[in-house]
């Protein structure tokens, strides 16, 4: 059997990988200006750098939001079309090593899928995600450099931004310490420095996507998250999540090629076919 090519295409970004004999070979981003010069980019790129001939290439499998601009074989290879959401269970189930458990795809925005084995169901997801941390520094920091944003929350202080239990209670309130969150944003001020402000965003969509988590398993008796995409980067998901899991007794993992996972499920897609 030949390498099974997964390819992540985004509308500027494309995450590509390679699976053969059962193990993920060289992950690889490229951004581009759009979604068609992004995927030929890096496919080529990952081919040259990776000493692979297209007579070894068994079949390249594309998903994600660019996909739909690719109608035609790449590089004259067997190519189809994988379902994003069974992409991310997929590659989300075969890194993380569990059976069950809800996948968080941390993108643009954020999709929940949850996962029983085979069973790779999309139960839902929010409008908040990399998109709204981008848009609102854009606003309030005049950046949308991502890592630029991550730089200057590791400079900020979350208590000049959040309200927290320990504001506004003498002692801890049921199932909630004193460091707990009371509200977002609460303790700003007009004057708030960019490192405070940064961090707040931050914080921000990450609480939000983590209680939409927690929140949609409910009554599934789940406490596995799986985290995925490419907020997963973000140095301050080390500390948030963490303080969720004690908070809420889950468990939120980010597995090693958690950026890749979308692209490590596409390719599965085709070794492991649904089964109807």
């Amino acid at each position: 059997m030949g390498i099974a090519i997964g390819i992540d295409v985004g509308i500027s970004t494309t995450k590509i990988v390679g699976i053969y004999n059962g193990k993920v070979i060289s992950p690889l981003r490229v951004k581009a200006t759009d979604p068609v010069t992004s995927l030929y980019g890096a496919f080529g790129k990952y081919l040259y750098d990776n000493h692979i001939d297209l007579p070894d290439v068994e079949k390249v499998m594309l998903t994600g939001v660019g996909a739909a601009y690719i109608d035609k074989p790449v590089y004259g290879l067997p190519t189809e079309h994988a379902e994003e959401f069974r992409a991310d269970g997929l590659g989300a189930l075969f890194e993380s090593k569990l059976q069950r458990m809800i996948v968080v795809s941390m993108g643009t925005g954020t999709s929940i899928v949850s996962c029983d084995g085979n069973d790779i169901r999309h139960i839902g997801g929010i409008g908040i995600g990399g998109g709204t941390l981008t848009g609102l520094s854009r606003i309030l920091l005049k950046t949308d450099d991502v890592m630029q944003i991550a730089s200057l929350a590791m400079q900020g202080d979350i208590r000049h931004i959040n309200l927290l239990i320990g504001d506004i209670s003498a002692k801890p309130l049921p199932g909630l310490p004193m460091d707990a969150t009371a509200s977002l944003f609460a303790a700003a001020q007009a004057d708030s420095s960019r490192e405070d402000i940064a961090l707040g965003l931050i914080c921000m969509v990450l609480q939000a996507v983590g209680s939409a988590t927690i929140l949609s398993a409910l009554n599934s008796g789940i406490r596995d998250f799986v985290l995925i995409g490419n907020l997963t980067l973000l140095p301050q998901c080390k500390y948030v999540f963490p303080l969720m899991e004690k908070l809420y007794d889950v468990h939120f993992i980010i597995p090693k090629y958690s950026e890749f996972c979308t692209a490590i499920g596409a390719a599965l897609c085709y070794l492991n076919p649904k089964q109807e």
